[in-house]
């Protein structure tokens, strides 16, 4: 990258952002669009061809020769399919280039490819994407030119939502519509409430060579065996240390390219577990937000790439130590400045602040399985529960501070105002600093965190669409009804308070500041009848649940179909990634790990056949043979366990079946052969070892 970038020039130089637009689709036309986008008006022919037109020059002038419809279809990733600019020769023989309003608008990629939960079959193939406007177009640049990308949703040719991004729209509409209407009822005047997004993206990077050696690591993203690094994140010495130069020159080369893209990558950091790293950015639209993430994820792992590494996004690579999460911060701004999670400096009088955590606790108090469930899947069910992610029981940290006003409120008092509290640190060489209004509680799922909720469930590889789509649903259903209470009223802002106080009571069970891993804390979870989905497999059924089914149909968030259609996605991605999970296990035992040990042993014993041998051979020898065997029956069961059972077996059958008999089977090939690791000569065992992954890049 170049030594001499400006961050202020050419920050969004690859995004058709306001600085692009201004220069290639004049005032004008930019005034128009902000005003389809903004009032919700229908797009104009001329206008698209106006936009299409300033675009195609704009990536043009950037070495652009090809565009995509880039969408999130229902496999978890991003899809596209690159198309040139090249549209004919004119009567000189010179090419002519093209990109129309219709090119813009609308693609039609092939949909019976993609995950559809049986909304799609083979011979009804067609889907269309659809260009949100929203959502900045940016180029990749690739060492053969560029490509332009145009965000898009995806929808089926009998218009239900194949993607991750269409309900999400929906849900910031259904909210933004339902929060207007509540501030209204209170005396604040509003025209758009927005979802606010701040997704921090936890990783892993792994020495490129190392990770070529792991089968596991190429086919499913995370080790399947491993014994024990002698040192892994026990000393704390990892979190916030020194960045070295390696991984340094790898951040540097990512953040100036989510730069130039309009990324506001902020924060960049290393992580609890060693080789563990994260980047945050600055808060977004919820839907640009998730663009903006799936990009993240694209760029880290190209650059690793050139850096001679292996970015590692999966939720639990390595047994024994952190996982990756991708803490989900949610907020809710008004006509774009007034955060309504923002306590002030009086927060039990400020009655938006009040209204609006009041309808976030009850939505997540009578949702909580249905938010649990956005966050769990087969890869962050190793995850959650231990080593600093929180448990599945769906609780919320608020902290003394807003506890306070919680419980004042239910007492129909206010606080007195209070000034900021004072931290002395007993020197005199630092200075005073002021005290946040609630402290950190690293073991809770959903967290308020001063002038936001952070979701801490979701997992590193998520689409945080899902999650911003429920939560936004949820709380948008609150409000509504809120409004609906208060409009019967004389004295509204007194009916508010009624219901304020009426909701709190009834929904204050979800709040919990203490240890989230303390078994006191699961039995007294069970006596609040808090949901507590012990996998993916049980959380899912969370979609199907009555009142799960009229929260999205009666909001329009999703119609039955699209809601059955991810039920069925989601148990049969759980099965399928334990299947592939498995046949790799059974593939690396019986074609790596266990011939390796068994050439040891042989040599073990052609040591003992020649007299006398020290104890260590005697008893060594003993031992591998014994997990030798182990290792080879759980092998030959979890072989028989890994054929595919019946196509038509239903979905939430099969992901039983991965989770009751699949995964205990891996279990019991997993021990002996992470045993047999430490027992064989590391000269002779095949895979690198935790310590080679971990820190090989030190």
């Amino acid at each position: 990258m170049d030594e001499n970038f400006d961050l202020r020039s050419e920050f969004g130089i690859d995004s058709f952002g306001e600085k692009a637009q201004r220069e290639f689709l004049g005032e004008e036309t930019r005034s128009r669009l902000r005003k389809v986008i903004e009032d919700g008006e229908e797009l104009d022919p001329s206008l698209a061809e106006a936009v299409a037109s300033g675009m195609k020059e704009w990536a043009l002038s950037r070495g652009a020769t090809h565009y995509t419809h880039w969408f999130q279809p229902l496999n978890g990733i991003t899809a596209e399919k690159h198309d040139s600019f090249l549209s004919g020769i004119d009567e000189k023989g010179e090419a002519i280039l093209s990109f129309s309003g219709k090119e813009l608008i609308k693609g039609e990629p092939d949909a019976s490819s993609f995950p559809s939960g049986g909304l799609r079959a083979t011979f009804e193939a067609r889907g269309y994407t659809a260009w949100d406007m929203s959502s900045p177009a940016f180029l990749i640049h690739e060492e053969g030119g560029a490509v332009l990308y145009v965000p898009t949703a995806f929808c089926s040719y009998t218009r239900e939502a194949l993607d991750a991004k269409t309900p999400l729209l929906r849900a910031m509409e259904y909210v933004s519509d339902a929060a207007v209407r509540a501030l209204g009822n209170i005396g604040v005047a509003a025209k758009k409430v927005v979802p606010m997004v701040g997704a921090e993206q936890e990783y892993f990077l792994v020495d490129q060579e190392q990770c070529s050696r792991r089968k596991d690591l190429a086919y499913t993203g995370r080790t399947l065996f491993g014994a024990p690094s002698p040192k892994g994140q026990e000393l704390d010495d990892h979190y916030f240390g020194p960045i070295r130069a390696k991984i340094s020159g790898f951040m540097a080369e990512v953040n100036k390219t989510l730069w130039r893209l309009g990324v506001m990558a902020k924060t960049e950091h290393n992580e609890v577990a060693p080789s563990q790293h994260e980047l945050a950015s600055i808060y977004a639209p919820a839907n640009i937000a998730s663009d903006q993430n799936q990009l993240t994820m694209l760029v880290l792992r190209k650059v690793a790439k050139k850096h001679g590494l292996i970015c590692l996004l999966s939720e639990k690579p390595f047994a024994g130590i952190n996982g990756s999460g991708k803490h989900d911060n949610y907020s809710l701004v008004a006509d774009g400045s007034l955060n309504l999670y923002k306590p002030g400096k009086d927060p039990s009088r400020n009655l938006p602040f009040v209204l609006f955590l009041t309808a976030t606790l009850e939505a997540v108090h009578r949702y909580g399985g249905l938010v649990a469930e956005t966050a769990m899947s087969y890869g962050n069910d190793f995850r959650l529960g231990g080593d600093e992610a929180p448990p599945s029981i769906l609780s919320v940290y608020l902290g003394k501070g807003v506890s306070e006003v919680v419980e004042s409120t239910l007492r129909g008092e206010t606080l007195p105002r209070e000034e900021r509290e004072v931290i002395l640190t007993g020197s005199r060489a630092i200075p005073a600093i002021y005290k946040d209004n609630s402290d950190r509680n690293r073991t809770s799922p959903f967290a308020f965190t001063g002038n936001k909720f952070e979701f801490r469930m979701v997992g590193s590889s998520a689409n945080v669409s899902e999650a911003n789509c429920t939560l936004s649903t949820a709380i948008g259903k609150v409000l509504g009804e809120f409004s609906d209470y208060v409009e019967k009223a004389k004295d509204k802002k007194e009916a508010a308070y009624r219901w304020i106080r009426k909701s709190l009571k009834e929904h204050r069970d979800v709040v919990f500041d203490g240890d989230g891993y303390a078994l006191e804390w699961r039995k007294e979870a069970r006596r609040r009848n808090l949901p507590s989905p012990a996998s993916a497999v049980e959380a899912i059924s969370y979609l199907s649940a009555p009142e799960s089914r009229a929260l999205f149909l009666k909001s329009g968030v999703y119609s039955e179909l699209e809601l059955r259609s991810r039920e069925a996605i989601k148990y049969l991605s759980y099965y399928q990634e334990a299947l592939i999970d498995a046949r790799t296990m059974a593939r690396m035992a019986r074609k790596l790990l266990i011939p390796a040990a068994n050439r040891y042993l042989a040599f073990l014993l052609s040591e003992k056949a020649t007299g006398k041998v020290p104890l260590y051979v005697e008893e060594t020898a003993k031992e591998i043979a014994t997990l030798i065997d182990e290792a080879y029956r759980a092998t030959k069961d979890l072989e028989k366990k890994a054929e595919p059972v019946k196509s038509c077996q239903p979905a939430h059958e099969k992901a039983a079946y991965a989770h009751d008999v699949l995964l205990p089977a891996m279990g019991k090939l997993r021990s002996p052969l992470d045993r047999l690791e430490l027992l064989v000569d590391k000269r002779q065992w095949p895979l690198p070892s935790y310590g080679d992954l971990l820190f090989h890049t030190v």
